[in-house]
């Protein structure tokens, strides 16, 4: 079942999609609102959309093209949403693979940091027999505030080197009352970086990822598939200036999802009851790989046909509401 949250000049609520229809559940508000009645019943998430029944049947393209469909999971309060990821995940191409085993084996002593990562990663991501694995790379986005819905623009600050895709599986989550943490589903999303400032440094990764990302369309409620496949785009006045395929779920990771969401949620910080949580699980697949730099208006797209409808986003260019030398003195 595939789930989106809308907001009209009526209405905002969450509906469960079929083909152009729209179907919102009844009494239901916000998709947070959804999951901790679900979890207060003890029922998935499709069974208690089920459980609550239909209200009224809205037209889904109609929805999307006036921008009323938004992030597929939120907080009325921001700050109590987290938007966070883990990178080097993926195991990309064989080619690649194989250049990275190749390195992280030989003894030299000059390995990247990256590739150091990479390799604890094919080692001790997936753990057999359960308990813990390694620790992946992890990262700090921001918060609620930071989303931004499909449809809508993506700020380039000014101060920004480079804005580049990032398409990724992101999994969705509310913490309960018990500080249990659970999982609603999973959404596509565009995590939007500055790869031009990482390069630079390894040390910039933090200062990269402080950027606005969209997620959604629609969330996809139960388990990831085991093979996800889709592609990712660069529209560029209205033309496809860049296309290229992209694999995620376990199968073509180096960690499991269970040691990813481990790693996250033992920090107490990050179990905070009434909390929602947005995690991206990262991507072997970006344009600047291959050369291409983005400007202003360029449109980004990521489909990947079990979650729906794609995902579309245009990059603007955004002044920064911070002068240097502002600082106020008390």
């Amino acid at each position: 079942m595939n789930l989106i949250q809308f907001e009209t000049n009526k209405l905002r609520g969450v509906a469960r999609i079929e083909g152009d229809k729209a179907i919102a559940v009844r009494n239901i508000n916000r998709m947070a609102e959804l999951a901790q009645s679900s979890i207060r019943m003890g029922l998935t998430l499709e069974e208690a959309v089920e459980e609550m029944g239909d209200g009224e049947v809205l037209d889904y393209p109609a929805l999307l093209a006036a921008g009323e469909v938004m992030a597929p999971l939120d907080h009325p309060d921001g700050a109590h949403c987290f938007v966070t990821g883990t990178g080097l995940t993926h195991l990309g191409s064989a080619a690649a693979r194989d250049e990275m085993h190749r390195k992280a084996a030989a003894e030299t002593g000059n390995e990247s940091d990256s590739i150091k990562m990479f390799n604890l990663g094919l080692k001790g991501g997936k753990p057999r027999g359960g308990g813990p694995g390694v620790q992946p790379e992890w990262f700090y986005k921001g918060d609620g505030s930071m989303l931004v819905r499909p449809g809508g623009d993506l700020p380039l600050p000014e101060y920004a080197l480079d804005g580049g895709e990032e398409p990724e599986i992101v999994g969705l989550y509310v913490i309960g009352a018990d500080r249990q943490p659970w999982r609603l589903g999973f959404t596509i999303g565009n995590e939007f970086s500055d790869h031009v400032l990482e390069r630079q440094n390894y040390l910039y990764l933090a200062h990269s990822k402080l950027r606005a990302c969209s997620i959604g369309p629609e969330l996809r409620a139960g388990a990831l598939p085991d093979h996800v496949a889709g592609e990712s785009r660069i529209i560029r006045d209205g033309k496809v200036l860049w296309q290229k395929p992209f694999v995620s779920g376990e199968a073509n990771m180096s960690h499991a999802i269970a040691n990813l969401e481990y790693h996250h949620f033992k920090y107490d910080l990050f179990r905070r009851p009434g909390d929602v949580h947005v995690h991206f699980f990262g991507t072997a697949t970006l344009s600047i790989s291959d050369g291409v730099r983005t400007r202003p208006d360029d449109v980004f797209e990521i489909q990947v046909p079990e979650f729906g409808r794609p995902l579309r986003n245009r990059m603007v260019a955004a002044k920064s509401g911070f002068t240097y030398g502002e600082t106020g003195q008390l």
